[in-house]
């Protein structure tokens, strides 16, 4: 049986959620790009990409120059989504929800695309 191609990139999207998910806690670090040391926002999403032979830069601006375009009602988990000025990426994860490493102080945690996410919200990026 033959699968299509949009059921090869739901699964390595979900792959890709899955894995992300693994990392709920892990401290944020300015400049950090691993479990071991922590991370950042752009850090944290290049982990979670390379993980899967995917390689983005480090730095959320410049990741936001990569992968296709997504409106935002056309949103699918494994999307990175950006924020404030291009300064914060994160992972959509569905449901209006995405992953992320938030700022100093806080550890990798899923949050809504509500509130301030809602106004500071710039774009998103399809990567696979």
């Amino acid at each position: 049986m033959r699968v299509s191609r949009a059921t090869r990139l739901a699964a390595e999207q979900a792959s890709i959620v899955r894995f992300a998910r693994r990392l709920v806690g892990v401290p944020y670090v300015y400049g950090g790009t691993s479990p071991r040391t922590g991370f950042d926002c752009s850090g944290f999403t290049r982990f979670v990409y390379a993980h899967f032979g995917i390689f983005l830069p480090h730095y959320s601006a410049a990741q936001f120059d990569m992968g296709m375009r997504v409106s935002r009602a056309g949103l699918r988990p494994g999307d990175l989504v950006f924020f404030d000025g291009l300064g914060h990426v994160g992972l959509y994860i569905g449901n209006g929800r995405f992953i992320h490493a938030p700022h100093s102080g806080t550890r990798v945690t899923i949050s809504t695309l509500n509130g301030w996410y809602a106004a500071e919200y710039d774009g998103a990026r399809r990567i696979v």
